[in-house]
């Protein structure tokens, strides 16, 4: 038996089946990663509040889906690179950026600040090196990006962590592979 079931409409709890409602009106599908989630309604349901939240803040939705990136890639989340890969692209990044911001190797001085610092406080556990946060403020942004940062990179983690006990199907084109170190 799997620790969490990615749920059909017809098995998942009522008060999922109105979250996927929901979802499959704004993104055309459930993706499976909320599929599994929904085994909790109330899960889904505060995950998606966050993110919805969150999303109408300090970053823009290019740099929301930079700190996914770099989370999925610290996290080693197959199912949230493909995701955040393909929503990435959508966004305006090409699948070199994506690549970049993943490896830390972004030419974009501010997003690679954003995205080093969702990846040293994913590793460190929220601890990460302040010359790290430094740069993240020398780059220009504020402490409310920060505070927001860090709920960014907790919904990402959420849905990491749930496809790692999920072992969630990709249902979305899979994100290039890195070259070995």
């Amino acid at each position: 038996m799997k620790n969490l079931e990615v749920l059909t409409y017809e098995n998942a709890p009522q008060e999922s089946q109105q979250i996927f409602d929901q979802l499959k009106e704004k993104l055309g599908k459930v993706p499976n990663v909320y599929a599994a989630i929904g085994n909790s309604p109330k899960a889904l349901g505060g995950l998606l509040g966050l993110a919805d939240t969150l999303s109408k803040g300090e970053f823009t939705a290019k740099e929301v889906e930079a700190v996914a990136l770099a989370v999925a890639e610290a996290n080693t989340c197959d199912y949230c690179l493909a995701a955040h890969t393909t929503v990435g692209k959508m966004q305006g990044f090409s699948e070199e950026e994506t690549v970049a911001i993943r490896t830390g190797e972004i030419a974009d001085e501010k997003l690679k600040a954003l995205s080093d610092l969702a990846k040293a406080i994913t590793i460190s556990r929220g601890k990460p090196e302040q010359n790290v946060v430094d740069a993240f403020h020398a780059a220009g942004y504020s402490k409310a990006a920060l505070a927001e940062l860090i709920g960014l990179v907790a919904v990402n983690t959420i849905t990491n962590y749930a496809n790692h006990l999920a072992d969630t199907e990709i249902d979305f084109p899979a994100a290039p592979q890195l070259a070995e170190a």
